[in-house]
């Protein structure tokens, strides 16, 4: 269930508010592309700029809208346990089919305190499957293979969305935790090896701008016909460079203005994409003949 081409939605902005009207569409958008799975509410949603009610109608706006077609992964982490697991509660009680859980930030837990972190977490919810989000170079904090195989052994701990960029990692990983541990990639420029490796699919930053063409490179890497994925790789690098080209999600966002999808608004700290990163954008854009 949980893989392929997971999206890593966007929240689009209008005047300083959620633009609801343009997320039904763009869940829509996604959907009818092939995407396999949405992610509402994480790094590339604006997640620490949302306030709680934001957060919370984010989610049930996409749960809503994909009305059970795809998986809603619902971004529920904090660096403060007791508001990831509301989140996590309200997550389940809404319809979600999982949350992603990033590893929390700031606070630089111990690998021990990571795992009485997910550990109240598992024990919040009934039967809603929590992937893991590690990505150390965002919470500065890095779960060991020790630490991700202890915690794959509760019962909701289904998964990780490895943000490491350490391909090693992924044999490791699966060879501690078992191959029904779900590993899916957080990084689009490094997902064929990642799949290579015993990965089953990304969430995607990508797969907002190019829903479609991420959603086939996903179906031919994981059917095992390496030839057309690594042509597909190849004509999308450009458009992972350009979108990582300064901080995520402005340059995602400017494209997705470019394309005519949603404003290009974005929240404080974060700024509008530079001059430079909207020159590497836009030749992205023209490469794929997406706008």
């Amino acid at each position: 269930m949980l893989s392929g081409s997971i999206t890593a939605m966007i929240t689009p902005f209008r005047d300083g508010q959620i633009d609801e009207d343009a997320l039904i569409a763009l869940v829509e958008r996604q959907i009818g592309a092939g995407t396999h799975g949405l992610v509402p509410c994480g790094t590339t949603g604006e997640s620490p700029t949302l306030s709680h009610d934001e957060h919370l109608r984010v989610v049930e706006i996409c749960i809503g809208a994909a009305a059970g077609r795809v998986p809603i992964i619902a971004g529920t982490g904090s660096n403060s346990t007791q508001e990831a697991l509301e989140f996590t509660r309200h997550a389940e009680q809404a319809g979600a089919s999982a949350a992603l859980v990033v590893t929390p930030y700031y606070n630089k837990p111990t690998q021990a305190g990571l795992i009485a972190h997910f550990t109240a977490l598992n024990a919040a919810v009934e039967n809603l499957p929590l992937i893991i989000y590690n990505i150390p170079g965002r919470s500065v904090v890095d779960m060991q293979v020790e630490t991700m195989a202890e915690l794959a052994l509760l019962k909701n701990i289904v998964g990780v969305k490895d943000a490491t960029g350490d391909l090693a990692r992924v044999a490791t990983q699966r060879l501690a935790c078992g191959d029904d541990f779900i590993q899916l990639s957080g990084e689009d420029a490094t997902a064929l090896g990642f799949n290579a490796q015993g990965g089953r699919g990304c969430i995607s930053v990508a797969a907002n701008v190019a829903p479609e063409l991420c959603a086939m490179f996903q179906n031919a890497s994981l059917a095992g016909d390496i030839e057309t994925a690594l042509a597909m790789q190849d004509k999308l690098m450009p458009l992972h460079e350009a979108l990582f080209c300064e901080t995520s999600p402005s340059p995602v966002k400017y494209a997705m203005a470019r394309q005519g999808l949603c404003a290009e608004d974005i929240r404080l700290p974060l700024l509008p994409a530079s001059p430079m990163a909207r020159e590497k954008v836009d030749a992205a854009l023209a490469r794929l003949e997406l706008v």
